[in-house]
């Protein structure tokens, strides 16, 4: 079945929403037909989000008009999206850990049926879409993918007629993503519609039949996916070229972090406890660190931020013990980190900018005098990052949870990597941003490393490890391989080490 075939599920013409300060929508209009992979694109703070929760019932326009099967279609909430056939697979999980897998998928139903009878057509329907999973297990001892299984299968019992998918492949391995498209092709054959937003333009470009891409709030084109390359799109996402992270020549100097045979047990529930973790990272290089989520990554990042104390010569910082001090004594001994969890963990959500970025660098930058905050140049170092990061934002007063996710993962990196440290940690530097942003912050790892910083980063983006990374190691149920040199890495290889092939290091030295 092709474009020109495809019979209309959905319009949207002339959707307008606006909150202050800032239009997220502004006449917006497109098309998607029955059966077609539909991607939506654009910067962050495009308006992505907005239009799909108004698409979802959880937000509503100011003006325009949506239209579902040629009928007027404006739901109220997301239960009427539900009942009209929209289904949506969000960015963030929301499962209950210390609940089975079908008891998460009947806490999403409107009237689930007896639980003998969901859990055996969550195996029936599990199967059929090559996504197999056991009504019984507990969420919190599933894998990241597995988890996004429950959430599309959840979606999948409600016979959707449009699947939207927002950033589904960002914890997934090589192997998952392929598992995932197989599984939304077979759909899309079926029928059922997909709007997919991703900033993996590759994946964009593999899997998707058209494409639709906003620019500050505005559809300002559209393409064939396949027909463009990733580059093409990115710069139509931005309106402007694209220039790619440049390696700049530095020289690799002494230890700058050390970690040394380090257990340490998870204090997350349902976490994954650290497995006798060693590693160097050399003043001027860039230590990549890969694995699907929920293998110990966060742990890692704890252990290394002095969230998670350790016996002190575990870690060592410039041949500083540090194992023993808290995260205030790391960034004085010239640690910084970075965690992945932007809302809670990086930043206090309902503080303002100017308060976030006194939250973690008030001793780096000296942000105080007499024991008081002085807030002018808090509020300076707040401007500087907003400007040096292309941060889209009203101003610095605004509160962390007002922006949108990748604006605000610009706001985080541009605070640590501003602090001018010695060693710099960083758990999913990119997570959410869109592909110039991506390529910006990368950009900026490269120049601290450039300038003798050793650099830790821990990512599920392959690509992004590729490019920046100089050594790259696996962290699988809390043991990392031996870090070996990226040049010369196939995916495959990756993906074997990934998925738990703890034997990949030692057959390549044996080669």
């Amino acid at each position: 079945m092709t474009g020109t075939e495809r019979k209309e599920l959905l319009r949207i013409e002339g959707v307008t929403k606006a909150y202050p300060g800032v239009v997220a929508n502004a006449d917006v209009g497109f098309s998607i037909g029955e059966g077609e992979v539909h991607a939506l694109l654009g910067e962050n703070g495009a308006g992505k989000s907005t239009l799909v929760k108004m698409i979802y019932g959880l937000v509503k326009p100011d003006s325009g008009a949506m239209h579902l099967r040629g009928a007027p279609y404006a739901p109220g909430k997301p239960a009427e999206a539900r009942r009209l056939g929209v289904a949506m697979v969000f960015q963030h999980f929301s499962l209950f850990e210390a609940l089975t897998v079908a008891e998460n998928v009947a806490l999403g139903m409107e009237t689930p049926p007896p639980m003998r009878e969901l859990a055996t057509r969550i195996r029936a329907v599990s199967e059929e879409y090559g996504l197999p999973l056991d009504p019984a297990r507990l969420v919190g001892d599933l894998s990241a993918g597995e988890r996004q299984r429950v959430e599309i299968i959840r979606c999948l019992l409600q016979d959707p007629k449009l699947l939207i998918m927002d950033e589904p492949t960002s914890v997934l391995t090589p192997q998952e993503v392929e598992i995932l498209f197989r599984t939304l092709r077979q759909l899309s054959a079926e029928g059922t519609a997909i709007l997919y937003i991703s900033h993996k333009l590759e994946e964009i470009r593999a899997l998707c039949d058209a494409a639709t891409i906003l620019r500050r709030g505005r559809v300002v084109a559209t393409c064939t996916p396949r027909e463009k390359t990733a580059r093409e799109m990115a710069e139509l996402m931005v309106g402007a070229s694209l220039t790619p992270p440049e390696r700049k020549p530095g020289q690799k100097g002494e230890v700058g972090l050390g970690v040394s045979d380090l257990s340490l047990p998870s204090p997350i529930p349902f976490g994954t406890s650290l497995k006798e973790v060693s590693f160097t990272v050399a003043k001027g290089e860039v230590l990549g660190i890969a694995g699907v989520a929920g293998n110990g990554q966060d742990e890692l990042l704890l252990a290394l931020s002095g969230e998670l104390p350790s016996a002190a010569d575990k870690v060592r910082v410039n041949s500083r013990p540090v194992g023993d001090l808290g995260p205030v004594g790391r960034r004085r001994a010239g640690l910084v980190a970075a965690p992945e969890d932007r809302y809670g963990h990086a930043a206090a959500p309902d503080m303002s900018l100017v308060e976030n970025a006194f939250l973690t660098a008030g001793l780096r930058r000296e942000l105080m005098s007499g024991g008081f905050i002085d807030w002018r140049k808090t509020r300076a170092f707040a401007e500087e990052i907003i400007a040096d990061y292309d941060v889209r934002t009203p101003g610095p007063d605004v509160a962390a949870r007002a922006l949108s996710g990748g604006n605000l993962q610009k706001f985080l990196m541009g605070r640590e990597l501003m602090q001018g440290a010695g060693v710099i940690v960083i758990n999913q530097p990119t997570w959410g941003v869109d592909a110039a942003a991506a390529a910006a912050i990368r950009q900026k790892i490269l120049d601290q490393a450039a300038q003798g910083a050793a650099v830790v980063v821990i990512s599920q983006d392959l690509d992004e490890l590729l490019e920046v990374a100089d050594s790259f190691a696996v962290l699988n149920e809390g043991r990392l391989t031996k870090p070996r040199p990226t040049a010369g890495l196939t995916m495959d290889e990756i993906g074997l080490m990934m998925g738990g092939a703890h034997g990949m290091e030692v057959a390549h030295h044996v080669e």
